[in-house]
């Protein structure tokens, strides 16, 4: 595993996307247990991608252009609802006192949706991986399937870090309604911002 590999990987995982935006939301919204069930989450919605590059499933959808656009447009649907939600449900940014946390299931479910309904992790892992992997490797699958893993567990340890951040300034940005208003729209319109940019993602 090469020094370029990890560099690549934590730029990659640390560019703020939909699962660093959700994940950031569970922290603000519901702590700490939130927030590492929403980064489990996201990290668990990599690994249909990474299964569909190492069977060779990745090239059929990337060549296949109505199952991509399918895929797609269920993922901007599912962002533009989350959108919408963020922004209309005031327990989505900012709890009130006395509620109770959110179930760590329906976190977990949501932040694998998101990552599940994103056809641009499948042409990432095709376009990243092999970058990894000599053509000759008579052990090339099982050298992908290590660099997935590692991949995957960057991934829950960069967004963990992400929630943990967000949990701890929570009570703080709690106290402030006005800043939890502008906070619900921030993540509102980067969620529709992020649906109309994988809207225009071609296979």
């Amino acid at each position: 595993m090469s020094i370029a590999f990890l560099l690549t990987t934590l730029i990659v995982v640390a560019t703020p996307g939909t699962g660093v935006i959700y994940t950031v939301s569970a922290g603000l919204s519901h702590g700490r247990r939130a927030s590492v069930a929403a980064a489990f989450g996201c990290t668990l919605g990599t690994v249909p991608h990474a299964a569909a590059t190492l069977l060779g499933l990745a090239a059929a959808l990337h060549t296949n252009a109505v199952a991509f656009q399918v895929l797609k447009y269920l993922g901007v649907a599912y962002l533009l609802y989350m959108a919408w939600t963020t922004l209309r449900d005031r327990q989505i940014v900012g709890v009130a006192t006395g509620s109770g946390p959110r179930p760590s299931g329906r976190v977990v479910s949501s932040a694998v949706l998101i990552n599940l309904l994103n056809p641009k992790l499948t042409m990432f892992f095709v376009a990243f991986l092999p970058q990894f992997v000599s053509a000759g490797d008579p052990h090339a699958l099982p050298h992908m399937v290590v660099l997935s893993g590692v991949f995957m567990l960057a991934t829950f340890v960069v967004f963990a870090g992400y929630g943990a951040f967000a949990a701890a300034v929570r009570d703080q940005v709690i106290a402030r309604p006005k800043v939890l208003a502008w906070i619900r729209r921030l993540f509102a319109g980067s969620f529709v911002g992020l649906s109309v940019k994988l809207a225009l993602v071609n296979p």
